[in-house]
């Protein structure tokens, strides 16, 4: 089933053409993942996707399944700051979810009454299995207590929130911009294996790589106003882009050779000719437009020569650092040895950040020393980044850091050719700092720290706000990079290609040297966890089975005195009858007063044949668990 077509969808901003007349079909079941450079227009196209923008060109054709849900997840989702979060997560017409709602307002505000008939709506809509689904969710995203307001929660909540929300609902249809955003590993995780088993259709930007390559079935890639569609997951597209880029520029190499001899053939002929020659002289033209079309290799090596290392790099003994009770390193001691390539790891607010600014003198510790080497030079580019003279052109920027890196090869790296290297084009080097985005300012910022050419490079979150085809630069450097590398990222990809041992921040002033990559971390955690939990199942399996005895006896005397009181209540109710059958000269005041207590039992004997059905499926459900 079709479910979204693009057909000759064109985009454009002044001169600048994003895309022209791309085509894209998205059926049932497709997992795609979108993959640009920063600025050619993702966003865009998310926009064009979602009806939120007008495509361009006169046979432009936007055709979406009208009989499926469709849910957006933007980077800054909007939410009224007055909503709590309940009404925020559960606006929809969903009748099990509007349950749900209700069932977890009476909780929150602890109303009995509500509770039991909002279990009674529970029970009869079957949606029991639907709650606990959502419990996870909220549990797994870390979403803050339900009763907040929206103007008590972060950005990155309000992300959460709205992911939260989408994953609620249960589209059919889901339009994912930078989902990965705001989550740390476990969710990150936790989403890929969920969007992985879940029958639903995606169409995604993210610069999360495993994510594209555990999710994904296709990638389609928008480069040079075009779209080319690869069927696969990341690794499939990799190499069928490279396939595709080889066959490009032989195709390229081609025509160059032709348009040289078309070339030579036009200077030979005299001024005046008939029609055969204009239409070769129309045919040199096209060729040479093919010919000039520019074929970006992202594989590119960036060979500086790094400043010598001596034997001594960074010494570091009986390091201690707190901040009142928070005590982020105690009695640390290590030595660095030349050209390694390390990764911190560790939750927000362990001290990631502070242990980096001690390693460069930025911060004293409490305790402790720290041993520079004579011929370290450091290269810090923090996670809040530097703040750049807004009135500079970018290539004014780097030549007063630089004019030039020294190649190993002897030859010099001018200030140009770098920021050419990583998507600075010539013209877009003389634009001022104020015009460019938060992606292009933030490869800035890196640039100017590569520009210094360290030997010891200390890169805290270097990969937020970078495309695919930047960070594949970036790591192309970095691999090459004849120095000493400490790397804070969330980026998993990134973290695997550029370490080869990670030190654990796991708090109380802990520092574990995992000798492994990031991933082989998260794979000896889950070892870990998977033994304490075999330890641990027999004795908690007959720690429920005492557990669920107890409470199916607590379930049967409540049973027994329900029954108990429905029969007294039948008794009292007959004797009310059998007075209405034989005794018709009663006081029409006693009548009413007996009809109003006749009107009561009946409905207080409903309410408790509820309550009993609802504990004999509560003793069911026991007694399958138990088996």
């Amino acid at each position: 089933m079709n479910y979204l077509l693009l057909e000759n969808v064109s985009k454009s901003y002044g001169d600048k053409i994003l895309f022209d007349k791309i085509n894209l079909s998205i059926n049932k079941g497709d997992k795609i993942g979108l993959i640009a450079k920063n600025g050619s227009g993702k966003s865009t196209l998310l926009r064009v996707i979602s009806g939120e923008e007008s495509p361009e060109g006169e046979n432009a054709k936007i055709l979406v399944n009208k009989d499926i849900t469709i849910a957006i997840l933007k980077q800054d989702p909007y939410f009224d700051n007055e909503s709590t979060l309940i009404d925020a997560i559960f606006d929809t017409d969903d009748p099990k979810i509007k349950a749900i709602k209700r069932y977890e307002e009476a909780l929150v505000k602890n109303d009995n009454v509500e509770l039991e008939k909002s279990i009674a709506k529970l029970e009869d809509l079957k949606a029991w299995n639907i709650e606990n689904e959502i419990k996870e969710i909220l549990f797994k995203l870390k979403i803050p207590e339900l009763d907040k307001k929206i103007s008590q929660i972060s950005g990155g909540q309000k992300k959460r929130l709205a992911l939260a929300k989408i994953i609620i609902q249960n589209p059919e249809f889901v339009i994912l911009d930078e989902p990965t955003n705001h989550l740390d590993v476990d969710m990150i995780e936790w989403l890929e294996e969920y969007l992985g088993k879940k029958n639903l259709t995606l169409f995604m930007v993210t610069h999360d790589r495993y994510f594209l390559e555990n999710t994904c079935n296709r990638i389609v890639e928008l480069d040079r106003a075009e779209l080319y569609v690869y069927s696969g997951n990341y690794s499939e597209y990799l190499k069928k882009k490279a396939e595709r880029t080889h066959n490009e520029a032989t195709t390229i190499d081609k025509l160059k050779k032709l348009y040289k001899k078309e070339l030579e053939w036009l200077r030979r002929q005299p001024k005046a000719r008939g029609t055969k020659s204009k239409s070769r002289i129309d045919r040199a033209h096209k060729i040479k437009e093919k010919a000039s079309k520019a074929i970006y290799n992202d594989a590119i090596s960036i060979d500086i020569e790094t400043k010598r290392l001596g034997g001594k790099i960074l010494e570091l003994y009986n390091i201690e650092k707190s901040y009142g009770d928070l005590k982020i390193l105690e009695d640390f001691s290590y030595k660095f040895k030349r050209f390694e390539k390390l990764g911190i790891v560790g939750d927000n607010g362990v001290g990631k950040s502070t242990f980096i600014n001690i390693i460069t003198g930025l911060l004293k510790p409490d305790k402790g020393r720290v041993v520079i080497g004579e011929t370290v030079q450091f290269g810090y580019f923090a996670q809040q980044g530097l703040n750049l003279d807004q009135d500079k052109t970018v290539i004014d920027l780097i030549r007063d850091i630089a004019e030039y890196l020294p190649m190993s090869n002897g030859k010099k790296l001018t200030a140009e050719q770098l920021l050419e290297k990583f998507l600075f084009s010539r013209k877009h080097q003389q634009v001022y700092i104020s015009q460019l985005s938060g992606g292009e300012k933030r490869r800035l910022q890196l640039l100017t720290v590569l520009m210094k050419n360290p030997n010891f490079l200390i890169l805290d979150e270097p990969t937020n706000d970078l495309d695919i085809i930047t960070l594949n630069i970036l790591e192309e450097y970095l691999l090459g990079f004849k120095g000493n590398l400490i790397i804070i990222t969330h980026d998993r990809y990134f973290m695997d290609k550029l370490t080869d041992h990670l030190f654990i921040m796991s708090g109380k002033g802990r520092v574990k040297d995992f000798n492994g990559t990031f991933t082989e971390y998260r794979q000896f955690l889950k070892q870990e966890k998977n033994s304490d939990e075999n330890k641990t199942t027999e004795n908690q399996s007959v720690k429920d089975k005492n557990l669920i005895r107890k409470e199916k006896k607590q379930i049967n005397n409540e049973i027994n005195r329900t029954l108990k009181s429905i029969e007294n209540k039948e008794e009292e109710k007959q004797k009310i009858l059998s007075i209405f059958e034989h005794n018709t000269e009663e006081d029409p005041g006693k009548i009413a007063e007996l009809s109003a207590k006749l009107d009561s039992l009946n409905k207080e004997i409903v309410r408790l044949e509820n309550h009993w059905e609802l504990l004999m499926e509560k003793l069911d459900y026991l007694e399958s668990e138990s088996n």
